[in-house]
């Protein structure tokens, strides 16, 4: 897969990103190219190689097709949540690293569940914080939506299942 200097791009696990320079390296006798991208959330710079980019999970933007089924998700989907911490965890860690909007959906509803049951531990709200950070900022850049009105729609649709959508850490 292979992006534009200007094109929006989300990086698994962090977010929304702009690529913002394609630039070459030598390591001795190799050249790579690499992707300079720079996270829209916390202005972190990124460089990603090329060869990296199907490893890390690297994609576009996800269109309304997609936006739709984790907004329906959001909306009335089921939820399942392992009742042991250590392995919720490590398949929500799994979950959020995929890269896959519907999947970093699940966590977050999941984990509002739970937290409406009990306090979640250090670890789980900061996990729910960047679930909730990554689903506003792709909505948002998906649809246009400026971030107030990204939380509005997720709000809406978690509603339906008489949730409320987090506000942030």
């Amino acid at each position: 897969m292979t992006f534009q200097v200007g094109e929006k791009v989300v990086y698994p696990n962090h977010g929304v990103g702009t690529i913002e320079n394609i630039s070459a390296r030598s390591f001795g006798m190799q050249s790579e190219k690499f992707y300079l991208l720079k996270l829209s959330y916390n202005s972190l710079t990124v460089m990603v190689p090329f060869s990296h980019v199907s490893h890390v999970g690297l994609r576009k933007v996800t269109r309304n097709g997609e936006i739709a089924k984790m907004l329906n998700f959001l909306a009335g989907g089921e939820c399942r949540n392992c009742p042991d911490w250590k392995d919720r965890f490590k398949e929500n860690s799994a979950k959020m690293q995929s890269g896959s909007l519907l999947e970093v959906a699940e966590v977050l509803k999941g984990l509002v569940i739970l937290q409406a049951q009990k306090p979640l531990s250090f670890r789980e709200k900061k996990m729910l914080d960047r679930a909730r950070l990554m689903l506003v900022s792709e909505l948002a850049t998906s649809r246009s939506l400026k971030e107030g009105d990204a939380v509005e729609v997720l709000d809406k649709a978690l509603g339906k299942s008489n949730l409320r959508f987090p506000d942030p850490l």
